[in-house]
């Protein structure tokens, strides 16, 4: 079931565009069908990346943990 869709302008440079144009029509779709691919891409993309990086942060320190994460230097073995 396809949701309700919202139509919406966009200005695109010239070489974009036809770019765009080219990519859809060598997958079989509308350009706003291929635009809406990308776009719903990318948001799974960054709820992915938002989820990992709270799963990073909610994790204990390890190794030399005295509570703190380390830092880069600690991290890399690079103490002054």
């Amino acid at each position: 079931m396809k949701s309700r869709s919202r139509k919406l302008r966009i200005a695109l440079e010239e070489n974009v565009a036809g770019w765009l144009s080219v990519e859809a029509a060598r997958n079989n779709i509308s350009v706003s069908d291929y635009v809406s691919e990308i776009l719903k891409e990318r948001m799974s993309d960054n709820a992915n990346y938002e989820a990992a990086k709270r799963r990073a942060l909610a994790r204990k320190p390890f190794l030399k943990s005295d509570g703190r994460y380390l830092t880069r230097a600690e991290a890399h073995d690079r103490l002054q």
